[in-house]
């Protein structure tokens, strides 16, 4: 290999870096400004000055529209978390009790805000989220990549046979609330620098969890 071919590759490796620093700096600053202050309220000027970008076009030319954005920062949450609900689906694959299931719902969500450290964003980026049916419809899209959710669900499902499609439905919606409120809840209540009891929380919410989907339908 010539010395000029091997400038070449080095140089584009040098920016093919640079482009991803650059990339990670615009994600973690656009979730946490979209989860401080909505997604509607932070414009991607915004975002491109507050992630120390000289060119205000930066997330246009980096991520293209604001949706875009959105897509991009819950694929790079959503993947770990799928790698921590494989782990969980594997011990709990021959169960039929609902807790395990419950749990495979809960813990990979707790599980990753702890792996985060703080101060973290992503609870209360995926608060934000839910106010906006528009926004949340796009996130629930991105998150059909999460293959093992699906299984999950439909694996709790059959613990309930006594609750209609209608009302599990209902219930899924009001366990996602559930989670994602209390976590940004707890998220924002964190000191930097902490730890946080998050294997505590994640009992306290498979406990609330459980017994939601258990209580009695008066319909």
């Amino acid at each position: 290999m010539s010395r000029n071919t091997q400038d070449v590759q080095s140089g584009r490796s040098v920016r093919g870096e640079q482009v991803e620093l650059t990339r990670t700096r615009i994600l973690d600053t656009a979730e946490r400004l979209f989860a401080e202050h909505g997604v509607f309220s932070v414009s991607n000027r915004q975002i491109s000055e507050a992630a120390g970008q000289g060119n205000n076009t930066a997330v246009g030319y980096h991520f293209g529209t604001k949706e875009d954005l959105v897509r991009a920062v819950v694929r790079r949450h959503a993947t770990p978390m799928e790698e921590i609900r494989r782990r969980l689906f594997l011990g709990y694959a021959e169960s039929t009790a609902l807790r395990d299931w419950v749990t495979c719902i809960v813990q990979p969500f707790t599980d990753h805000l702890a792996s985060l450290g703080t101060p973290s964003w992503y609870a209360r980026f995926g608060a934000q989220i839910m106010t906006e049916p528009k926004l949340r419809d796009l996130a629930a899209i991105e998150m059909h990549g999460a293959p093992l959710l699906r299984e999950v669900t439909e694996r709790l499902h059959a613990c309930l046979p006594g609750l209609s499609p209608e009302l599990l439905r209902e219930r899924d919606y009001m366990v996602h609330a559930l989670v994602v409120h209390y976590c940004a809840r707890r998220e924002q209540t964190l000191p930097p620098g902490t730890e946080g009891d998050w294997p505590a929380t994640t009992i306290a919410i498979i406990d609330a969890v459980e017994g939601l989907y258990r209580a009695p339908s008066s319909r």
